[in-house]
């Protein structure tokens, strides 16, 4: 879903007639809607079953697919991308705390290596067929191809999951903490696509203040929808989480610029950009399982911040992208950025899932996952604050194409920098044995 929107994402601008911020939209919304709703479906599986929350996250997926598939403008296919982030949250924050469950921690970084593997599967087809698929059967195709997916991955569940996960069941959920929590999240997000006018600075203040109170909230109240203390005397979680953050807001948004440079600067079909960006996430499917199972027998803090370092090299090489740059540079590119990421993200699951108690897993998948969201949201806000204030709120066209790659250069930079500072976050959590 991620990789292969990403790819029709000019598609869907041209037939919606859109500019680059708001067609940014159509992926941020999602990412957006996740990330709300995260941590509280997260506490929710763990009170009420996490194969129950997981059942309802794909019928909810595949029917705002459907919505999305049938959609008759951009506010339309915006609107059912919020409604896949609500599915996707029940879905990112209960799969990982299922696989935890049933491993014991000197198995778990390989079935989590296994889990990321078959993900990055995903993301390797995702470019490829999402691509042909644009070109071939209009960007439509992919919404029904999920919404298919679904009813397989409904079917899977029902018929061969058979126990299900609660240990925390009969404790109270904090309603008032997720209002809170998802209000001042939404607020920073709104204030980073509006930068650099007054509104954009007047919510993301409005959203820090709001995010704070949360803080405050969760320390006094008896049921917290996130344990704060998690953070506060657990420095392998806390420090864990913050090298995700950091990982996915220097990663995420590179694909979505490499997209729009491939296509509207190179000129490449959705197909041939689809061949161009697979390369980064098969070396993250090839090697994610190695890394997993690496980190059962080394430190995971070794193993991931040598990843983090790949990256920032990989990063590195790109901010020097241009008009005529070969094409083979740009793959070469995404293979340290694929190799480094598929280094990092297993051994950094499993120093999370390891650091905490059984009855708190689903917490503790639904906060990693929340990190690899507002990540991916701060990396997307990123690219869509150089884009409004280089290129402007107007459709991509060759007038403004050498402000684009200005702004591509410069959001490849501040991602260079942003994973330097990772990999002493990754360091500083100590050992995980």
């Amino acid at each position: 879903m991620a990789s292969s929107v990403t790819i029709a994402l000019p598609s869907i601008g041209r037939e919606f007639a859109i500019n680059a911020v708001t067609l940014s939209w159509i992926a941020t919304s999602f990412i957006l809607s996740a990330a709300v709703f995260l941590i509280p479906f997260g506490r929710i599986a763990d009170i009420r079953g996490r194969k129950k929350v997981f059942i309802w996250g794909g019928a909810i997926f595949g029917a705002a697919s459907v919505m999305a598939a049938l959609a008759w403008s951009a506010e339309v296919l915006i609107a059912a991308r919020v409604i896949q982030g609500l599915g996707g949250a029940m879905l990112f924050g209960t799969g990982t705390a299922i696989i935890s469950s049933v491993f014991p921690p000197g198995e778990r970084g390989r079935a989590m290596g296994i889990n990321i593997g078959v993900t990055y599967i995903g993301l390797s087809l995702g470019p490829f067929l999402g691509g042909l698929m644009t070109q071939y059967m209009g960007w439509r195709s992919l919404f029904w191809l999920i919404a298919l997916l679904c009813c397989l991955l409904l079917a899977v569940t029902l018929l061969k999951l058979k126990s299900e996960w609660a240990e925390s069941r009969g404790e109270k959920f904090d309603w008032a903490g997720s209002v809170i929590y998802g209000a001042g999240l939404v607020a920073v997000i709104y204030g980073l696509s509006r930068l650099p006018d007054w509104q954009g600075f007047l919510a993301l203040a409005a959203g820090l203040v709001t995010l704070l109170a949360f803080i405050k909230w969760e320390t006094v109240t008896v049921s917290p929808v996130l344990d704060i203390s998690l953070f506060r005397n657990n420095q392998v979680f806390a420090f864990s989480n913050l090298a995700a953050f950091i990982n996915y807001s220097a990663t995420f948004a590179v694909g979505f610029l490499l997209s729009l440079y491939l296509q509207y600067i190179r000129g490449l079909t959705p197909g041939n950009a689809g061949i161009v960006l697979v390369s980064m996430p098969v070396v993250q499917a090839i090697f994610s399982p190695l890394a997993g199972r690496l980190s059962d027998r080394i430190e995971p803090r070794m193993l991931a911040s040598c990843g983090m370092a790949l990256t920032a090299v990989g990063l590195f090489l790109l901010v020097f992208i241009g008009t005529d740059t070969a094409l083979w540079y740009i793959i070469a590119c995404q293979i340290l950025l694929g190799g480094g990421f598929a280094l990092f993200s297993s051994p950094n699951v499993n120093a999370v899932m390891s650091s905490v108690d059984k009855k708190a897993l689903g917490v503790a998948s639904a906060t990693l996952a929340t990190m690899r969201l507002t990540g991916q949201m701060f990396s997307l806000g990123i690219a869509m604050l150089l884009i409004s204030l280089l290129v402007g709120r107007v459709q991509v066209t060759p007038e403004v194409y050498p402000q684009f790659i200005l702004s591509l250069q410069i959001a490849l930079a501040i991602f260079t920098a942003l994973c330097i500072g990772g990999i002493f976050a990754s360091m500083a959590r100590g050992k995980t044995r």
